[in-house]
């Protein structure tokens, strides 16, 4: 099987032999389960080059292109078309995504902001019934209005022709064969699509997820003909098509439902940006831990943590109740800071220093190790502007994936890509499903005459928790992380950084801890064995506690002298592949 027929470079040959091999064997190979009993991982290690995926196929995809010598670019688009191809219910084509890139020639960090867009025509009250109370979050989901302008395409070709060597059109044959020949169904998927709300309230999304009106079974080979066509068109006329071609008609038209119809034109298609930003670094003991900045605010929280963190000596304790207390405590902080604070940079005057290290140790000592302080309110940092703001809340998601890349020229890539929650808004069109990222803005524009930062406004990015993130040390990179899971992203992050920084653990010692989070509420512990006593525990200490599945999706390469460490998260089906 050749994926690649018309390359004629000895080092793109190879991509395809290789390429070919590996997804032959993944065909056959048994795929993980998606709970905390699966099998356990361990790390991997390499010298040149490492790939770390939520799929076995993307993965392999994209390590074929590295062992090639293609570059992290390169690699990243085979990534992302694969995995909005077996991994649908968590991004792809219809949706946006951050880029945290390491440039090696250089030294620098930029960052990719494909973040979704809001119609031109949306207002404040975009989320508000008649009557004026804000609509039900699982109503708002489904259907065209919950969908922004879709960043995902437009990143892939600025990014590859910014950082790419392969050739473009060929970057897209993997995925393209693999949805013309199809691919096996993973538990995970199997499940997703039998426990998913609203896969048959549209016709084109129920043919495909629920087949003569079962859901697709684990094992079963699934192919998307409709997908492999968009690649087609993707490989050979880029991103226009998308924007102002014939995908574009068609997004618009799908998106124009029978209920909840979009309000999105072809002027907004049209006019879509991806915006390169400056990364946000937070000093922590000497590390500078970068990330992607607003509409994000994956860095600035994670950032927020650490910094009051920083005030106590982690590296002397041991992972326990004493510790789980003081990080449930620093995340409410740094989410109460988020919630008052944080949007669309482009349309909110953000606090200038909302890391300023004096800020944070005034704000650590709030911190009472013998007792929770309940939910917590934000803060005035330094540079606070003279706007009367009302803080916004949290809602669920689940609709996301992280990948994490190293070439083997030392181009390095943190990736969190999304189409929102699982399956977006339900509503599928030429292979791939439409994003509700939407629904990340406030529903309630304002409360006692002070409107929320985060409300819905014409053209602008929804807040989001997406932390893709580069550690450097000296000016050199030495640890890469993130993961998918809403809020939570924060909380998941920010610990795997503890956890190796502090307390020298493996990739996958970190990946491995019990999860314990906390979003300015109650406390989440992660089920499984020492829940219920770690629960009791952390209740003693004041916390309202509940017992949750908290499914992180953690892909990490730490970078030492002797070579890269991978590992990625056994709560989900992800794989490391490096050489």
């Amino acid at each position: 099987m050749n994926f690649f027929p018309h390359l004629r470079s000895s080092g793109l040959a190879l991509l395809c032999a290789t390429f070919a091999a590996t997804y032959a064997v993944a065909q056959d190979r048994p795929q993980p389960e998606a709970t905390t009993a699966i099998a356990e991982k361990s790390s991997v290690s390499a010298k040149d080059f490492m790939i770390a995926t939520a799929h076995p196929l993307a993965t392999e995809a994209g390590h074929a292109v590295l062992a090639s010598g293609g570059t992290a670019a390169d690699a990243a688009v085979v990534v992302q078309t694969m995995l909005g191809l077996v991994e649908p219910q968590s991004s792809g084509l219809g949706g946006g995504a951050f880029f945290v890139y390491f440039d090696a020639e250089t030294s620098d960090i930029t960052t990719y902001d494909a973040r979704e867009t809001a119609p031109k025509a949306a207002t404040d009250t975009y989320w508000l019934n008649a009557d004026g109370t804000a609509m039900d979050f699982a109503t708002a989901v489904i259907g065209g209005r919950s969908a922004g302008v879709l960043g995902t395409p437009m990143l892939l070709e600025t990014f590859h022709r910014d950082h790419g060597s392969l050739d473009w059109a060929e970057l897209m044959q993997p995925a393209i064969q693999t949805a013309t020949e199809g691919f096996e169904v993973s538990p995970r998927l199997a499940k997703a699509v039998a426990d998913a709300k609203g896969l048959d309230t549209f016709i084109t999304t129920a043919d495909y997820f629920l087949p003569g009106g079962k859901p697709i079974a684990e094992g079963s080979t699934l192919k998307n003909p409709p997908y492999a066509q968009t690649l087609e068109l993707f490989a050979k006329e880029g991103a226009a098509p998308f924007y102002t071609g014939e995908i574009a008609r068609d997004i618009v038209a799908a998106l124009t439902t029978n209920i909840n119809p979009t309000l999105l034109t072809a002027e907004d298609l049209a006019s879509y940006k991806v915006v390169k930003r400056e990364p946000i670094c937070a000093d922590y003991r000497g590390y500078d831990v970068c990330g992607m900045g607003p509409p994000s605010s994956g860095a600035l929280a994670v950032g927020q943590m650490l910094g009051m963190l920083s005030n106590f000596d982690l590296a002397a304790m041991e992972d326990g109740a004493a510790f789980r207390h003081l990080f449930a405590e620093a995340s409410r902080l740094a989410f109460a800071d988020r919630g008052l604070y944080v949007a669309d940079s482009d349309f909110v005057d953000i606090p200038d220093g909302l890391l300023d290290a004096a800020y944070l140790t005034e704000r650590a000592k709030l911190i009472d190790p013998a007792k929770s302080m309940g939910v917590a309110n934000a803060g005035t940092p330094p540079g606070l502007s003279d706007d009367n703001l009302t803080p916004d809340g949290e809602r669920p998601r689940k609709g996301t994936s992280h990948f994490v890349i190293v070439d083997k020229a030392g181009n390095m890539l943190s990736a969190t890509t999304t189409i929102e929650s699982g399956f977006g808004n339900r509503v599928m069109t030429r292979g791939f499903l439409l994003n509700n990222e939407l629904t990340d803005f406030a529903f309630t524009p304002e409360a006692n005459d002070a409107p929320v930062a985060n409300r819905v406004e014409p053209g602008k990015r929804p807040r989001s928790s997406m932390s893709p993130t580069i550690v450097l040390r000296n000016g050199k990179p030495v640890l890469l992380t993130g993961s998918p899971g809403g809020a939570a992203i924060i909380d998941y992050t920010a610990l795997s950084l503890i956890a190796i920084l502090d307390w020298g653990m493996d990739p996958q010692e970190a990946i491995d801890l019990r999860h314990v989070t906390n979003l300015n509420g109650r406390t989440s512990v992660e089920e499984g064995e020492g829940a219920e006593e770690l629960a009791a525990e952390l209740t003693a200490l004041g916390h309202e506690v509940a017992i949750a599945n908290l499914n992180s999706g953690l892909h990490i390469i730490q970078i030492t002298d002797e070579g890269l460490i991978g590992a990625a998260d056994k709560r989900r089906e992800g794989t490391v592949m490096g050489d």
